[in-house]
């Protein structure tokens, strides 16, 4: 391990082991395996230094026959007066002294002299790896006179977080710098009020990526209003589709379709400002950068700080279907990083959120194609009803990286020919894929109306089942999906009529539209001539975001409530003869 880095084999000498000679070494291991030893040590000390820098070998039979007690009275010496200091300190100012403290040990391990800490900012960042960890643990250790865990930094990851862990097991209270009692690591679950699982889930907030240079709900908004069709030719930067484009679609290994809805500029990421590496954010999936950005946004316009958020029950809820850049990545065994891992892994996407932040409520990245978004909401909905969460970051995320996604689909000959999504027109001959990434900011509506929140929407139902057998493993069934809208209608205690406007899928391929309109006209069979139901789909817009599809359509229902207007969907002027409209 030393001989990875000279800073580990500095530290190791400065804690009292030495580098053996090779040839010394080589003689001993010799002897030990002549000799048998079950357990065999060889290392060359210095006895001073070690015992100054491993207190608890004090009571080791063989070195203190080898070694003065003076240096370990020495540290215990210190010991008594830091704690004494702190005792004496006033309440306000222990914990600032203790973080002080913990940082100067961190600053002598890592050889930095002269610099500051940010007392936030995880160790391991710093380069404090698992040796110098147990280095600083045997260090605060011989200060406080405390026995402290092994996994010390891993439970406690940065300087606060240790120093309120010492200051708790030193019995000493501390306060903040502003007055405000520190968080504890996990905090309390609050207590449900009554009747929470029947009440609504206000949306406070919501934030987007989407094609056609959508980079706001409201720019999302002005693109719905206006008409505006987002679908445009594969970019250059994507891949080279007209090299893989052939008519002829039974062409292997080909594309029948140049389409799709992109995102801009999403090689172009602000690393620093998350506290992340540029080593490893190369390694990252571009869609947990673009993630990151969106629930920044989303918190700052629910008026939410987000670093204020540490140690909160705040949950995190993604729908999340690819990872075409995990293709791009594994493609070059050579390139594989220590970070690729965990940079492309699905589970990662949602879980890169709460690390960033610290969140500590429910956080899960969801995977059930279309309506990963969608059963993300529905989860964070329960949630929250159920007080797993008192706030909720809700969304999905999908970019298009690779062909050979794209190349599988035009395979099945899901793709449209043209590029077009005409969710419910007569000319639907599938969809087209689109990029997109859309974050809202959920709570319990009780808890919005004391905090006097500013609510955009409010969330009444939300329900979730499966199609079960239909007539093929990627067909819908109807019946089904009849089911689940009775459903969702039923939790929201809400009745058919009352609803004026559905938010459907809406792919526009030939078989799913009609399936989807007719479960639609059964539930609302009973409904007033006079009161007709509003049908649309924003992927005649943006085209079919896959993970991120859901909740895309969700941020169109929102915005139309807010303005009180339902955007055209396009490409239906004349509608699908197959539903008896």
């Amino acid at each position: 391990m030393a001989a990875e880095s000279a800073s580990r084999g500095a530290r190791l000498a400065e804690a009292g082991l030495l580098g053996l000679q090779v040839d010394d070494a080589h003689r001993s291991l010799r002897a030990a395996l002549r000799r048998g030893a079950v357990h065999a040590a060889v290392a060359e000390l210095d006895l001073a230094r070690f015992t100054q820098a491993q207190p608890e070998m004090a009571s080791s039979p063989f070195l203190a026959a080898l070694r003065p007690a003076e240096p370990v009275r020495e540290a215990r010496a210190a010991e008594v007066d830091f704690v004494a200091e702190l005792r004496g300190a006033p309440a306000s100012e222990r914990l600032q002294r203790a973080v002080q403290a913990i940082c100067a040990q961190v600053l002598r391990i890592l050889g930095w002299h002269g610099r500051t800490l940010d007392p936030d900012r995880p160790l391991r960042e710093l380069g404090i790896d698992s040796l110098a960890a147990v280095e600083l643990r045997n260090a605060l250790a011989a200060l406080v006179g405390m026995r402290l865990p092994a996994t010390l930094v891993f439970d406690h990851p940065d300087a606060r977080a240790i120093a309120r862990f010492v200051l708790g097991g030193l019995d000493l209270g501390a306060e903040d710098s502003d007055g405000a009692a520190p968080l504890p690591a996990l905090p309390p679950r609050r207590a449900v009020p009554e009747g929470a699982a029947q009440q609504g889930i206000a949306v406070l907030s919501m934030a987007c990526r989407f094609p056609g240079g959508v980079t706001t709900p409201e720019a999302l908004w002005t693109l719905l209003c206006e008409g505006r069709d987002a679908i445009t030719e594969v970019p250059p930067d994507r891949w080279d589709a007209s090299a893989l484009y052939s008519a002829d679609r039974s062409v292997p290994g080909t594309v029948y379709t140049r389409w799709g809805g992109f995102v801009d500029h999403v090689d172009r990421f602000d690393a620093a400002f998350f506290g992340i590496s540029p080593k490893e954010a190369a390694a990252m999936d571009p869609q947990q950068r673009l993630l990151l950005e969106v629930c920044w946004e989303a918190l700052e316009r629910a008026g939410r700080a987000p670093q204020g958020l540490r140690g909160s029950r705040t949950g995190v809820f993604v729908g999340v279907c690819l990872s075409e850049y995990a293709q791009l990545s594994m493609a070059q065994p050579e390139r594989i990083t220590p970070y690729t891992g965990s940079g492309t892994s699905a589970s990662v996407v949602a879980g890169r959120v709460a690390y960033t932040l610290g969140l500590q409520g429910p956080t899960m990245s969801v995977d059930t194609a279309c309506s990963s978004s969608l059963v993300a909401l529905q989860l964070a909905v329960r949630a929250l009803q159920a007080g797993d969460c008192d706030l909720a970051l809700v969304g999905g995320v999908n970019l298009q990286l690779a062909a050979e996604t794209t190349i599988a689909f035009c395979r099945m000959e899901s793709l449209s020919p043209t590029g077009r999504c005409r969710a419910f027109g007569a000319q639907a001959d599938g969809y087209v894929r689109g990029d997109g990434c859309g974050v809202v900011v959920l709570s319990r509506l009780s808890d919005a109306d004391a905090h006097a929140d500013p609510v955009i929407a409010v969330v009444r139902g939300a329900a979730v089942n499966h199609d079960g057998r239909s007539n093929g493993l990627t067909a819908p069934n109807g019946p089904s999906q009849e089911a689940v809208v009775r459903r969702a209608l039923e939790l929201a205690g809400v009745q058919p009529a009352q609803v004026g406007y559905v938010e459907a899928h809406g792919t526009g391929t030939p078989l799913g539209d009609p399936i989807e309109a007719l479960a639609l006209a059964a539930v609302h069979a009973e409904r007033p001539a006079d009161q007709p139901l509003r049908l649309g789909s924003v992927k005649s817009n943006i085209g079919h975001t896959e993970g991120a599809a859901g909740i895309a359509g969700f941020m169109k229902l929102v915005l139309a409530l807010q303005h009180g207007q339902i955007p055209a969907s396009l490409h239906a002027s004349t509608l699908n003869p197959h539903v008896p409209w």
